[in-house]
Protein backbone atom coordinates (compact mmCIF):
# COMPACT_ATOMS: atom_id res chain seq x y z
CA UNK A 1 0.00 0.00 0.00
CA UNK A 2 2.76 2.32 0.81
CA UNK A 3 4.58 1.56 -2.67
CA UNK A 4 1.02 2.36 -4.44
CA UNK A 5 0.76 5.69 -2.59
CA UNK A 6 4.11 6.83 -3.14
CA UNK A 7 3.91 5.92 -6.53
CA UNK A 8 1.24 8.09 -7.44
CA UNK A 9 2.34 11.09 -5.63
CA UNK A 10 5.12 10.91 -7.91
CA UNK A 11 2.79 10.78 -10.70
CA UNK A 12 1.38 14.19 -9.18
CA UNK A 13 4.80 15.25 -8.95
CA UNK A 14 4.99 15.09 -13.04
CA UNK A 15 2.45 16.74 -13.40
CA UNK A 16 3.51 19.43 -12.18
CA UNK A 17 1.49 19.31 -8.58
CA UNK A 18 5.00 19.29 -6.84
CA UNK A 19 4.27 20.90 -2.99
CA UNK A 20 4.28 24.05 -2.50
CA UNK A 21 3.61 26.49 0.09
CA UNK A 22 3.93 24.38 3.06
CA UNK A 23 2.26 21.57 5.24
CA UNK A 24 -0.44 21.32 7.27
CA UNK A 25 -0.05 18.37 10.01
CA UNK A 26 -2.96 17.01 11.66
CA UNK A 27 -5.07 13.46 12.80
CA UNK A 28 -8.21 12.33 12.85
CA UNK A 29 -9.47 9.29 14.63
CA UNK A 30 -10.34 5.59 12.72
CA UNK A 31 -12.82 4.15 15.34
CA UNK A 32 -13.30 0.34 14.95
CA UNK A 33 -16.05 -1.91 16.54
CA UNK A 34 -15.79 -1.98 20.19
CA UNK A 35 -14.18 -4.56 22.02
CA UNK A 36 -16.00 -6.50 24.89
CA UNK A 37 -13.74 -7.66 27.16
CA UNK A 38 -12.81 -8.17 30.83
CA UNK A 39 -11.14 -5.51 32.55
CA UNK A 40 -8.17 -7.92 33.55
CA UNK A 41 -8.10 -9.27 29.55
CA UNK A 42 -8.14 -4.97 28.88
CA UNK A 43 -5.01 -4.40 31.33
CA UNK A 44 -3.22 -7.33 29.37
CA UNK A 45 -3.47 -6.07 26.05
CA UNK A 46 -2.80 -2.64 26.96
CA UNK A 47 0.67 -4.31 27.97
CA UNK A 48 1.46 -5.90 25.16
CA UNK A 49 -0.31 -9.42 26.21
CA UNK A 50 -2.46 -11.84 24.42
CA UNK A 51 -5.38 -12.99 27.55
CA UNK A 52 -5.52 -17.13 27.85
CA UNK A 53 -9.00 -16.82 26.60
CA UNK A 54 -8.25 -15.69 23.32
CA UNK A 55 -5.32 -18.30 22.62
CA UNK A 56 -7.69 -21.25 23.94
CA UNK A 57 -10.37 -20.09 21.48
CA UNK A 58 -9.41 -19.04 17.99
CA UNK A 59 -13.12 -18.22 17.44
CA UNK A 60 -13.15 -15.35 19.69
CA UNK A 61 -9.39 -14.26 18.90
CA UNK A 62 -9.74 -13.47 15.43
CA UNK A 63 -12.50 -10.93 16.23
CA UNK A 64 -10.20 -9.08 18.82
CA UNK A 65 -8.68 -5.92 18.35
CA UNK A 66 -5.63 -6.51 20.31
CA UNK A 67 -4.22 -3.16 18.57
CA UNK A 68 -6.74 -0.82 18.83
CA UNK A 69 -6.76 1.44 21.63
CA UNK A 70 -8.68 4.06 23.87
CA UNK A 71 -8.61 7.81 23.48
CA UNK A 72 -10.80 10.80 25.13
CA UNK A 73 -10.14 14.27 23.63
CA UNK A 74 -12.67 16.64 23.97
CA UNK A 75 -14.80 14.94 26.09
CA UNK A 76 -15.52 12.66 23.23
CA UNK A 77 -14.01 8.67 23.75
CA UNK A 78 -12.60 6.67 20.70
CA UNK A 79 -11.33 3.34 20.02
CA UNK A 80 -9.40 2.50 17.60
CA UNK A 81 -6.80 3.84 15.39
CA UNK A 82 -5.28 7.69 13.88
CA UNK A 83 -4.65 8.52 10.40
CA UNK A 84 -1.79 11.02 10.99
CA UNK A 85 -1.28 13.18 7.44
CA UNK A 86 0.84 15.86 6.03
CA UNK A 87 -1.29 17.90 3.57
CA UNK A 88 0.34 20.22 0.89
CA UNK A 89 -1.06 23.55 1.89
CA UNK A 90 -1.49 24.39 -2.33
CA UNK A 91 -3.26 21.52 -3.55
CA UNK A 92 -4.57 19.97 -0.28
CA UNK A 93 -2.56 16.23 -1.08
CA UNK A 94 -2.15 14.20 1.33
CA UNK A 95 1.65 13.78 0.92
CA UNK A 96 2.31 11.27 3.59
CA UNK A 97 0.68 10.00 6.22
CA UNK A 98 1.40 7.38 9.43
CA UNK A 99 -1.30 5.11 10.91
CA UNK A 100 -1.03 4.30 14.83
CA UNK A 101 -3.62 3.08 17.83
CA UNK A 102 -5.42 6.10 19.06
CA UNK A 103 -3.61 6.44 21.89
CA UNK A 104 -0.48 7.57 20.05
CA UNK A 105 -0.25 11.25 20.88
CA UNK A 106 0.02 13.39 17.59
CA UNK A 107 3.30 14.95 18.41
CA UNK A 108 4.76 11.42 18.73
CA UNK A 109 5.05 11.25 14.55
CA UNK A 110 5.00 15.03 13.65
CA UNK A 111 8.86 15.02 12.21
CA UNK A 112 8.70 11.28 10.68
CA UNK A 113 6.02 12.71 8.10
CA UNK A 114 7.87 15.79 7.57
CA UNK A 115 10.83 13.77 6.68
CA UNK A 116 10.63 12.64 3.17
CA UNK A 117 8.75 15.60 2.75
CA UNK A 118 10.13 18.54 2.99
CA UNK A 119 8.98 22.08 3.07
CA UNK A 120 9.66 25.82 4.20
CA UNK A 121 6.93 25.89 6.88
CA UNK A 122 5.26 23.67 8.42
CA UNK A 123 1.71 24.27 9.97
CA UNK A 124 0.05 22.53 13.18
CA UNK A 125 -2.45 23.19 15.99
CA UNK A 126 -0.18 23.54 19.99
CA UNK A 127 -0.48 20.10 19.93
CA UNK A 128 2.36 19.92 17.95
CA UNK A 129 4.59 22.45 19.77
CA UNK A 130 7.70 21.15 21.72
CA UNK A 131 10.66 22.07 22.45
CA UNK A 132 12.03 18.75 20.33
CA UNK A 133 9.64 19.02 17.60
CA UNK A 134 11.26 23.54 17.10
CA UNK A 135 14.90 21.57 17.48
CA UNK A 136 14.18 19.16 14.82
CA UNK A 137 12.38 21.42 12.37
CA UNK A 138 15.29 24.10 12.53
CA UNK A 139 17.54 21.11 11.79
CA UNK A 140 15.44 20.32 8.59
CA UNK A 141 15.52 23.85 7.73
CA UNK A 142 11.77 24.04 8.00
CA UNK A 143 10.02 27.20 9.65
CA UNK A 144 7.64 26.23 12.34
CA UNK A 145 4.50 28.27 12.21
CA UNK A 146 2.83 26.10 14.99
CA UNK A 147 0.26 27.58 16.93
CA UNK A 148 1.62 29.06 20.49
CA UNK A 149 0.28 27.31 23.93
CA UNK A 150 -0.68 29.49 26.74
CA UNK A 151 -1.39 28.32 30.25
CA UNK A 152 -2.87 29.78 33.57
CA UNK A 153 0.53 31.46 34.71
CA UNK A 154 1.45 32.56 31.27
CA UNK A 155 -1.42 32.97 29.35
CA UNK A 156 -1.04 33.99 26.00
CA UNK A 157 -0.58 37.59 24.65
CA UNK A 158 -3.33 39.62 21.85
CA UNK A 159 -0.08 39.40 19.75
CA UNK A 160 0.02 35.79 19.85
CA UNK A 161 -3.84 34.98 20.08
CA UNK A 162 -4.11 37.46 16.54
CA UNK A 163 -0.68 35.17 15.33
CA UNK A 164 -2.92 32.05 16.10
CA UNK A 165 -5.85 33.53 14.50
CA UNK A 166 -3.91 34.19 11.51
CA UNK A 167 -2.31 30.38 11.58
CA UNK A 168 -5.62 29.08 11.64
CA UNK A 169 -6.65 30.17 8.40
CA UNK A 170 -4.56 28.17 7.06
CA UNK A 171 -4.23 25.19 9.19
CA UNK A 172 -8.37 25.00 8.52
CA UNK A 173 -7.48 23.58 4.72
CA UNK A 174 -6.76 20.30 6.07
CA UNK A 175 -10.51 20.25 7.37
CA UNK A 176 -11.83 19.87 3.74
CA UNK A 177 -9.45 16.40 3.60
CA UNK A 178 -10.78 14.32 6.54
CA UNK A 179 -14.53 16.01 5.34
CA UNK A 180 -14.03 14.41 2.02
CA UNK A 181 -12.61 11.24 4.25
CA UNK A 182 -15.60 11.09 6.06
CA UNK A 183 -18.73 11.92 4.26
CA UNK A 184 -17.46 10.93 0.67
CA UNK A 185 -15.53 7.83 1.39
CA UNK A 186 -17.77 5.65 3.85
CA UNK A 187 -16.23 7.53 6.91
CA UNK A 188 -13.36 7.22 8.81
CA UNK A 189 -14.42 3.34 10.41
CA UNK A 190 -13.10 0.30 10.10
CA UNK A 191 -14.39 -2.86 10.22
CA UNK A 192 -10.70 -4.54 9.94
CA UNK A 193 -8.99 -6.26 13.01
CA UNK A 194 -5.32 -5.45 13.50
CA UNK A 195 -2.82 -2.52 12.82
CA UNK A 196 -1.83 -4.12 9.07
CA UNK A 197 -5.04 -4.52 8.15
CA UNK A 198 -5.98 -0.52 9.36
CA UNK A 199 -2.93 0.46 7.81
CA UNK A 200 -3.80 -1.47 4.25
CA UNK A 201 -7.42 0.29 4.88
CA UNK A 202 -6.28 3.83 5.71
CA UNK A 203 -3.81 3.82 2.81
CA UNK A 204 -6.32 2.95 0.34
CA UNK A 205 -8.69 5.41 1.96
CA UNK A 206 -5.82 8.23 1.38
CA UNK A 207 -4.54 7.75 -1.65
CA UNK A 208 -8.01 7.49 -3.11
CA UNK A 209 -8.97 10.66 -1.43
CA UNK A 210 -5.92 11.89 -3.80
CA UNK A 211 -6.86 10.75 -6.91
CA UNK A 212 -10.31 12.03 -6.24
CA UNK A 213 -8.60 15.70 -5.72
CA UNK A 214 -6.34 15.25 -8.90
CA UNK A 215 -9.59 14.81 -11.00
CA UNK A 216 -11.11 17.46 -9.28
CA UNK A 217 -8.22 19.59 -9.64
CA UNK A 218 -7.50 18.93 -13.62
CA UNK A 219 -11.55 19.87 -14.31
CA UNK A 220 -10.51 23.12 -12.82
CA UNK A 221 -7.36 23.90 -14.59
CA UNK A 222 -9.15 22.57 -18.24
CA UNK A 223 -12.25 25.06 -17.34
CA UNK A 224 -9.38 27.95 -16.96
CA UNK A 225 -8.34 27.34 -20.33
Amino acid sequence: MRTLFDDFDEQLNAQGYKARKGQIVDASFVDVPKQRNSRAENEQIKAGEIPQRFKDNPNVGRHKDTDARWAKKDEETHFGYNNHVAVDNAHKWVRDYEVTSSEVHDSQVFIELLADNPSADVWADSAYQSENSAISLAAMQMRSPVHKKGNRRNPLSQRNKKSNARRSKIRARVEPVFGSLTHEQGGLYSRVIGLVRTEVKVGMMNRVYNMRRFVTLCRRDMSAI
